[in-house]
């Protein structure tokens, strides 16, 4: 069984930020904003759902699924599509797969040293955040 994902995380670093919104055609005043937040990231699970919670001071973004039940995805408030999306273990890794608009376009969220580390990937490009655990 992986390591639990689930608690209050707080974004310690982000590389590749504007690059991963420019692949998604999200707006250059968006991605200003965007590039000077600080997330949160809130993972809880109840039985077999998963409820991943993004909040900031300007957007707060939900998604609930079931590992290994593609559901329909619809990004409000990010760049505001809607996708088909599948969510499954890779060792480790909990691993989303979005099909719709964009190529080659999901996450991966993982435990390592003790904190969070997130890939957004679309269009060839990849956002690398890392998060710590809040206490």
């Amino acid at each position: 069984m992986p390591t639990s994902l689930c608690g209050t995380w707080d974004m310690v670093s982000s590389v590749n930020s504007e690059g991963y919104m420019m692949a998604l055609d999200i707006s250059v005043h968006v991605r200003k904003i965007a590039m000077m937040l600080k997330l949160r990231k809130v993972i809880e699970q109840q039985g077999d759902q998963y409820i991943i919670k993004t909040l900031s001071t300007f957007r707060n973004y939900t998604v609930c699924f079931r590992v290994g039940e593609e559901f329909t995805e619809f990004t409000r408030g990010l760049d505001n599509r809607h996708m088909k999306s599948l969510v499954k273990w890779e060792g480790n890794k909990l691993v989303c797969e979005q099909i719709g608009e964009k190529k080659n376009r999901g996450w991966a969220h993982w435990i390592e040293d003790d904190k969070l580390h997130l890939e957004l990937y679309s269009e060839g490009e990849v956002c690398k955040q890392v998060f710590k655990k809040n206490a």
